[in-house]
């Protein structure tokens, strides 16, 4: 049986998000509506999920010492981290102490917190299949890596970098120093690594959310488990149930997200490929919570992408799709709840992007968007806006993903930012 407290008294469930960007809000807005008192914390002031959270704090998270302090002097029960660049040895240290517990684990957050370390579990640890990569630390590795067998088209990616910042597609020799310049500026922290992977012609990718949750007696969904396998998803009470939502089909320019819909049509086979892929992954990281992989399909062959251990950006749209959105799964999971994973419309998500580098935009032609039958807006309130930053989604249902996929770009382009 689960207990949660009140929120602001002695007895309260206390959560520390670290990252509070527009998926922690989401986040903390569900954990709020289950009565848990919430801190968020980010790299600076008045980001999306400090405007809502009960405490917000303000650090450099990827500093050990300022990390360490911050989780003894607010002592919160769970640990949540929503973004890579953190201290997550520091987390694996506060957590073998048993000061804290950590979503999903400390060492899932070390593993995904860079490609390279979830690659490696991934391709040489499980045996799944992947791209053929190499891991560079100099613009003249790369190319000897090019050279040797990846060939061309590649894809270069930092080691550690999110939404797609510094990842760019290596058409010939000539790309090869911008592809590297890129990188370099796009990584979440200096670390003068990438990854550079062969292209995989694939017909699409999806991303398959995956939910590691605890079982009640007499659990059964229709997503859980990889089908055919149902072993792990007896329904004993506490036991680990792995359950999945349908997959989500997306577009990414320059390895980010601009618009996603779900569900995305599979094959059958493809499909249940996704879900072994899924949870052998996630089985490995352990622990409990959502977790966004992503996975290249081409007819009934699947490979391993990547893994977030959290909520996934494409993964918005499941505000206007499901029973319960990808925030909400999250949130009862890592609580140790029941959660619902099945779709009850189809829908789609449209970026909406700052268009300017300047403080506090302001948006017109929210009514018209909202015109738009079957839309809804999500405005994040970052502070700050640049060219290409991500400041909102427009989200569409309907009776099918391609009137969604219409009706959201539709309506995400009638919200104009501008300058105050």
């Amino acid at each position: 049986m689960t207990t949660l407290g009140t929120p602001l008294t002695p007895h309260a469930t206390k959560v520390m998000l670290l990252g509070s960007g527009e998926l922690g809000k989401e986040v903390l807005i569900a954990l709020q509506r289950l009565g848990v008192e919430t801190i968020a914390v980010d790299r600076y002031d008045n980001a999306p999920g400090q405007q809502v959270a009960h405490h917000a704090r303000t650090i450099t998270m990827s500093d050990p010492a300022q990390l360490r302090a911050l989780i003894e002097a607010e002592r919160p029960h769970l640990v949540v981290p929503e973004i890579e660049a953190i201290a997550t040895p520091m987390l694996e240290e506060l957590e073998a102490a048993g000061v804290v517990r950590v979503i999903p684990t400390a060492r899932a957050a070390r593993l995904t917190m860079d490609r390279e370390g979830i690659r490696v579990l991934a391709a040489e640890t499980l045996g799944l299949p992947t791209s053929p990569y190499r891991f560079c630390n100099s613009l003249q590795e790369l190319q000897a890596a090019i050279d040797a067998g990846i060939g061309y088209p590649c894809i270069v990616k930092p080691v550690m970098s999110s939404s797609g910042k510094g990842q760019s597609k290596i058409d010939g020799p000539a790309d090869v120093q911008k592809a590297w310049d890129y990188a370099m500026a796009g990584g979440r922290v200096s670390h003068g690594r990438v990854i550079v992977e062969g292209f995989i012609d694939f017909d699409y990718e999806i991303t398959l959310l995956t939910v590691r949750s605890r079982g009640a007696a007499g659990d059964a969904s229709p997503n859980s488990g990889a089908a055919g396998d149902t072993s792990p998803n007896s329904g004993a009470d506490g036991q680990i149930v792995t359950s999945f939502c349908d997959p989500i089909g997306h577009v990414q320019v320059s390895g980010d997200y601009v618009e996603s819909w779900q569900p995305h049509p599979m094959h059958p086979a493809a499909l249940e490929k996704s879900r072994q892929i899924a949870k052998a992954v996630t089985d490995n990281l352990g622990g409990q919570g959502l977790f966004g992989v992503e996975l290249f399909v081409k007819g009934q062959d699947v490979w391993f992408s990547e893994v977030s251990p959290r909520p996934h950006d494409t993964g918005l749209v499941t505000l206007c799709t499901q029973h319960q959105s990808e925030f909400e799964l999250h949130a009862r999971a890592i609580l140790g709840l029941p959660v619902d994973t099945s779709l009850r419309n189809p829908g789609a998500s449209a970026v909406i992007y700052g268009g300017m580098e300047a403080q506090g935009i302001v948006f017109d032609g929210v009514d018209e968007a909202l015109r738009v039958p079957g839309t809804d807006l999500r405005l994040f309130g970052k502070p700050e806006s640049f060219a290409k930053r991500r400041m909102g989604v427009a989200l569409a249902r309907a009776a099918d993903v391609e009137t969604a996929r219409s009706n959201a770009k539709l309506a995400a382009g009638k919200v104009k930012p501008r300058q105050a």
